[in-house]
């Protein structure tokens, strides 16, 4: 394991590893502490979107294992206009362990991983989200210990979010639904690549656009926000997406015990009501503290010896 840029780069067999070490790291924490996995170790954190959970939960990860991280700022770089992204990846790889990006483009993503000489995580970009992904997974595993034959719906946009979590959720025998309104399904090759890993974990794929029908007998309700940064139709979006509210009534469609979950942040009010995203099926916070420990083991993995 070299890199961590996208979920489908990894076997099941790895991904579990992952998630069976994000599990002993978290014990280790809540034990006292955990042991200096990466002292002297130090991770560039790269940020051309702001973010909350992203640097908190990398800069805490590292402090715990014993190592330092720095950020840097989009004013600070301009990755890809003031310099190269692959300059950047080369001065970089002489200073520190490790790259975190968080980024528009999977493209820059990629020219990072090509260029430099330490490991670059994959913190965000518009193609997928791969770090929430398995975060996310890791939360319901902790809540569902039993993940095969388990049901995920996923209501609203197919974004980089949905397609991590699809091509997770078929590796690892996850029934996964998404229900899109038309023009905001995930993309074709991404269905295509979900459908075949799904075909081999015994798994469902369905591609919806009633996000009743998506949600019936679910184990997990998940929803994102309908616009993201840099996305301009907001007005256009709410309009079309309004029919895909997470709320009560969606909510008696799934299972007694359903799961709710979101990435964060949370545009309230639209995508999910506060009754929800607050009541006793929510575990949103679960959710968004689980950063810190997926984080730690995809850490450790590259950067521990």
């Amino acid at each position: 394991m070299s890199n961590f840029l996208a979920i489908d780069d990894f076997s099941r067999a790895e991904l579990e590893a992952l998630l069976e070490l994000a599990a002993e790291l978290k014990r280790e924490h809540m034990a006292g502490a955990n042991r200096p996995w990466l002292r002297g170790k130090t991770l560039a954190m790269i940020f051309q979107k702001p973010s909350l959970r992203t640097r908190v939960s990398f800069e805490m990860a590292m402090r715990h294992l014993g190592g330092d991280a720095l950020y840097l700022s989009p004013h600070e770089i301009g990755l890809g206009k003031r310099e190269s992204v692959a300059d950047v990846a080369r001065v970089l790889s002489g200073y520190v362990n490790g790259i975190m990006a968080r980024v528009f483009a999977y493209e820059h993503m990629r020219e990072l991983a090509e260029h430099a000489s330490v490991p670059v995580i994959n913190g965000l970009s518009d193609l997928n989200h791969p770090c929430q992904a398995l975060a996310d997974i890791f939360t319901i595993m902790e809540l569902r210990p039993q993940l095969q034959g388990l049901k995920l719906a996923f209501v609203g946009d197919g974004n980089n979010v949905a397609t991590s979590l699809l091509l997770i959720c078929a590796r690892l025998g996850v029934h996964f639904s998404i229900a899109a309104p038309e023009g905001y399904e995930l993309e074709a090759a991404v269905a295509a690549r979900g459908s075949k890993l799904a075909a081999e974990t015994g798994a469902d794929f369905l591609q919806l656009h009633d996000p009743a029908e998506a949600v019936a007998q679910a184990d997990i309700i998940y929803t994102d926000v309908w616009t993201s940064m840099g996305q301009e139709e907001s007005e256009q979006r709410r309009h079309i997406f309004q029919p895909y509210q997470v709320n009560r009534a969606l909510l008696a469609r799934a299972r007694p015990d359903v799961l709710v979950m979101h990435d964060l942040p949370a545009h309230r009010g639209e995508e999910i009501t506060d009754a929800v995203a607050d009541g006793p099926h929510s575990v949103i916070f679960q959710q968004a503290h689980n950063r810190l420990h997926a984080q730690k083991a995809i850490l450790a993995r590259l950067l521990g010896e």
